[in-house]
């Protein structure tokens, strides 16, 4: 089976610098686990972490983020 996409970290310096704004997609908070979220809603999600949320966003916004 193959691997889902690892989880990208994007500071908010970074995502002002790249034009990135996070509020519009779907996320879940500081409580919440990567793994286990990604098992139970999200499957093979893009996912990007920012400050102590978890956003998933489409492909092409995953690219933009460094790492």
């Amino acid at each position: 089976m193959a691997r889902p996409p690892r989880t990208k970290y994007l500071t908010k310096k970074d995502a002002r610098r790249l034009g990135i704004s996070l509020s519009q997609y779907p996320n879940f908070g500081p409580n919440g686990n990567i793994t286990g979220m990604r098992k139970l809603y999200y499957g093979d999600a893009f996912l990007v972490k920012s400050g102590a949320y978890v956003y998933k966003v489409p492909k092409r916004v995953y690219d933009k983020v460094p790492g």
